[in-house]
Parts: structure tokens; sequence; C-alpha cells
């Protein structure tokens, strides 16, 4: 008998999910055998119109065999979640500012492409350009799954367009992925350590500004981590969103401590040199690369307008 009904639901939720994976398995292997036969038969008739239909039905099978392939690998409990990304751009002024709002941009673009939906709960401006760090919540199915290997360093390097004299620069900006958890799923967090702060959100004018202090930021003293929002205008709100976020952020720190001694709880250190895990580079050739993967692609400007599932696709097979 399972005394925590959230478990019980997740874990009735995970059989289903097998169960169908499993008859949608039977089903491929089923059409599978039928486009073979198909093209035995078109092959000996030698009726091109046959091969050209039995080679389109294989083709099909295999596309839906890689995506069945990538559904198995988003497996874990919070896979299935909503998630929280947060944005931190490195040492390096305007130039790692600047890179940051070229990632949010790129995400922002891949969001749509999923056709899920993001909010920005904070955001912190840069001086001339770009943004210092920035979080939104993205809401879509497996978002979590999807994102999650994203958490690290991303490095860019190119001409810099802040520079008069046109140097090449080097730029980073951290990438954290968190899973949203449900309310029973929270761990229960002593008041005496917290430190909650309020302050006036800021922003671009007219009737975004706030004329109160209804932006809240939240300290766990214990851990030193700090949350804030600042989406809405309701402090009562912001409050509330921003200790959903501190217990998404101490549910992961807890399982990375956990996976301490794994390669992939070691990806996301310093946001500076030989941490990345992922190059950007648009001068003096272009071309993306992931350094788990090891998957290069040439054309970078695609990339950061947001065609980055074959990354994620590669970063989930790679840590299979």
């Amino acid at each position: 008998m399972w005394q925590d009904p959230a478990q019980a639901q997740q874990i009735l939720r995970e059989q289903v999910r097998v169960r169908e994976q499993v008859m949608v398995c039977e089903k491929l292997e089923k059409h599978l055998e039928d486009a073979i036969a198909l093209q035995d038969l078109a092959h000996e008739a030698n009726d091109e119109k046959e091969k050209l239909e039995a080679n389109l039905q294989l083709q099909t099978l295999a596309k839906q065999a890689h995506t069945l392939r990538l559904e198995t690998l988003l497996r874990a409990k919070e896979d299935a979640n909503d998630c929280y990304l947060e944005l931190h751009a490195g040492a390096g002024g305007t130039e790692s500012q600047d890179w940051a709002e070229m990632l949010l941009r790129m995400y922002s673009r891949w969001i749509e492409r999923r056709s899920f939906h993001y909010e920005i709960l904070a955001s912190s401006p840069g001086e001339e350009a770009g943004l210092k760090s920035l979080v939104m919540r993205v809401q879509g199915n497996y978002a979590y799954g999807w994102l999650k290997l994203e958490s690290g360093v991303h490095r860019l390097v190119r001409i810099s367009p802040f520079d008069a004299n046109s140097r090449r620069h080097t730029s980073f900006c951290s990438v954290g992925v968190y899973p949203m958890l449900e309310e029973s799923a929270h761990e229960h967090i002593e008041a005496k350590d917290l430190r909650v702060d309020t302050y006036r959100s800021s922003g671009a004018g007219g009737q975004h500004v706030n004329t109160t202090d209804s932006a809240v930021r939240i300290t766990h003293l214990p851990s030193g981590i700090v949350v804030q929002c600042q989406s809405d205008r309701s402090q009562h709100r912001n409050r509330t969103n921003a200790l959903a976020m501190l217990h998404s952020r101490l549910f992961a720190q807890k399982k990375q401590e956990q996976e301490a001694s794994s390669k992939a709880a070691r990806q996301k250190g310093d946001i500076g040199w030989g941490h990345q895990i992922r190059s950007y580079v648009l001068h003096p050739y272009r071309m993306v690369k992931d350094s788990r993967s090891g998957l290069e692609v040439g054309n970078a400007q695609e990339v950061l307008d947001g065609n980055i599932d074959n990354f994620l696709e590669a970063a989930l097979v790679h840590s299979e």
C-alpha cells in the first residue's frame, strides 16, 4: 500500500507509459515486416512504383522509431515537467551580456518552434546592452526532459560589434535548467533559513513599471542559493513563484550532490575557459560544436535561430 498519493500516481503514470510504448513497438515491428515484404515483392517484380512506396514506408518507420527511442530516454520522474531556465552572463561585461541575450533569443525561438510557452519571471539588463541574468518558466510536454542537458557554460567566439578595432572576442554565459516540482514534492524549509527582500522591479517603461516594491528576492542562507521573481504586480504571487523556484534549485542541488562523481554533474562549473559544454564560433569560420556528444553543425546562424533539436537529441543519446 502506497503512503504517498503523489508517488502512487507517478508510478501508475509510468506503468501506463511503458505499456503504451510496448504497444507502439509491437505495431512498428508489424509495419516493418509488411514494408520489407512489400520491398521484396517490388524487387522481384521490378515494379518502380512499388519500390518507391516501400522505401517511403521504411523512411516513415525509421522516423517513428527514432522518436520512440528519444521518448524512452526521457524516462526520469521529472522529465515530463515544465522547467525553469536561467541565464547568467560571464565575465566580460557588455560582450557576455549581449551573448546572454542572444541565447535568450535562441531558446525562445526553439520554444516557439515546439509550440511551448514561456514567461520571464525575472531579468537584470546589462549596462549598455544585453542581459546580466534572466529566469524564465518554460511550459510544454517534457520541457525539462528536453532542456535539462543544456545546463552548463556556452561559449561564443566572434568579431565584437562593440569593439571599435573589430577584434575577436570570446564570451561565456552559464545556463541552468531546473524542473518545476509539484507542491507535494516540496521539502520543508525553515523560515529562519530564508532572507526575503522586496524591491521595485525595473522595466522599459509604460504599464509594466511597478510603483510598489512587488519584486521578491529570496536567499536560502544554508546553501547560498538566491532566487527572485518580478513578473507579477502582486508581491504575494511573486513570493510564491520565488519559493517554487527555490524548491527546484534545492532539488537540483541535492540531485547533483548525489551524482557528484558522474561526468554529468561536473559539466557545469566556472563561467569561463575549460568548462563549456558547447562552442558557437562565428569567426574566423562558422561552426557550433557540442563538447560532450562531439556533434558539429556548420550553419551557426540556423542554430542561433533556435534549430537546436539535433543538439538536444545528441546530448540525450550521449548521456544514456
